[in-house]
């Protein structure tokens, strides 16, 4: 695959290569709007935490991840800092942010402005990959393949806000796999991928979601703050810095070596498909769901977790490290059993959860997580060093 610029005729819109350029501040400036969507999923489920409440907001995520997946892929093509595109880079986060600001109604009244907003922004996004596709015939091909699964989701997502009840919920699931579910099966042979700057654009989105996890502690603290509001919120940022360990640690560096040494087409974009654009998401909605246990936490500390928090907080985290295990398998064929285990550890300890104060709950999955990452680096002891060295040098 190549990644040499693409020079498109009229105003300039360029595909260019981007393996040695870090993500622009345009790129950042976009991802911001990004923070709302995520806050705004912890309120929607917050303001409704029942089963219901938080498949919504996990079906609202995904939405809003793919959308957000779609403009990294995008940018790894085109350089957004450039010519008119710039223009719709801003015209697309105006989009966004309609959509996010609509999140906590998007089940309801709010549902046909939400699907109008995204469909907006995803046209955008395909109009802008047409124009970088001109020239290349196969690269064309991917997109219009991107474009009929995108049209398809969209026009559900409009479809479900003239309905109502569980029907609407069910055309969201099916609008939501059917769209991410269309790269998968239209292939994966022409699209152009800028390696590097893809993996370092994943790795900052994972940022900005814990940041969105201590966003949850002042909000979950409110106004008094007492000494056991303030003991919650410093276990919870050791949540959110071991979180941040676990991926940035060796994992991130190892995965965004092997995506750039893997052979240019099918091979490296069905592994930057597989183990960035699918399993990232499992990993933000993880980061998602403990924020949302984090702001239940901060509500009423003595008091036990209803079973929903309790199970978004420690089910959350479970995800959030098995996401971590199929990362892994996808790069090196290995499968992580300690963060595995302790997934299913964290699921079995949500009976106990739900009759223990909340900040016994978060501060048993605090000193989980630590004595993982303790574990895990005793165990590579000077393997793990040599590693990181390594690929630190060889970023450079």
């Amino acid at each position: 695959m190549s990644t040499e610029g693409v020079t498109i005729r009229g105003r300039r819109l360029t595909a260019v290569a981007r393996q040695e350029e870090t993500v622009t501040p345009l790129e950042l400036f976009f991802d911001l709007v990004f923070v709302l969507a995520l806050t705004q999923c912890t309120a929607l489920m917050a303001a409704d935490p029942t089963w219901a409440g938080l498949l919504k907001g996990i079906l609202v995520l995904g939405v809003l991840w793919w959308c957000w997946v779609g403009y990294a892929w995008l940018t790894s093509v085109v350089d957004p800092e450039e010519g008119s595109v710039r223009l719709v880079i801003f015209a697309a986060m105006a989009g966004l942010l309609v959509a996010g600001l609509c999140v906590p109604t998007a089940f309801g009244d709010g549902a046909l402005v939400f699907a109008v907003a995204y469909g907006l922004v995803r046209v955008a996004h395909i109009v802008l990959f047409l124009l970088a596709s001109r020239d290349d015939p196969l690269f064309r091909k991917s997109v219009i393949g991107l474009g009929f699964s995108t049209a398809i989701g969209v026009g559900l997502l409009v479809a479900a806000s003239a309905s109502g009840g569980d029907v609407r919920v069910l055309l969201w699931a099916v609008a939501l796999m059917l769209d991410m579910g269309g790269p998968y099966f239209f292939g994966a042979d022409g699209w152009k991928l800028a390696p590097h700057h893809f993996a370092e654009r994943h790795g900052l989105i994972i940022i900005i979601a814990l940041g969105e996890s201590i966003v949850a502690l002042g909000v979950g603290a409110g106004e008094k703050v007492d000494l056991g509001i303030a003991v919650a919120a410093a276990v919870g940022t050791a949540v959110a810095a071991a979180l941040w360990w676990t991926y940035f640690d060796v994992a991130a560096l190892v995965a965004e070596r092997r995506l750039a040494n893997a052979t240019p087409g099918r091979e490296q974009n069905e592994m930057a498909r597989d183990s960035y654009s699918y399993l990232h998401f499992p990993m933000v909605a993880g980061i998602v769901l403990i924020a949302l246990g984090m702001k239940k936490t901060l509500g009423e500390v003595s008091d036990p977790l209803k079973v929903e928090p309790a199970t978004a907080l420690l089910g959350g985290a479970a995800t959030y490290l098995w996401a971590h295990v199929g990362f892994r398998y996808r790069h090196i064929r290995s499968v992580n059993t300690r963060r595995l285990a302790l997934g299913f550890l964290l699921l079995a300890f949500i009976p106990v959860a739900v009759v223990i104060p909340a900040l016994v709950t978060i501060a048993v999955l605090a000193v989980a997580l630590v004595i993982l990452i303790v574990v895990e680096t005793l165990s590579y002891g000077e393997s793990r060093e040599r590693m990181r060295n390594e690929l630190r040098h060889a970023s450079h």
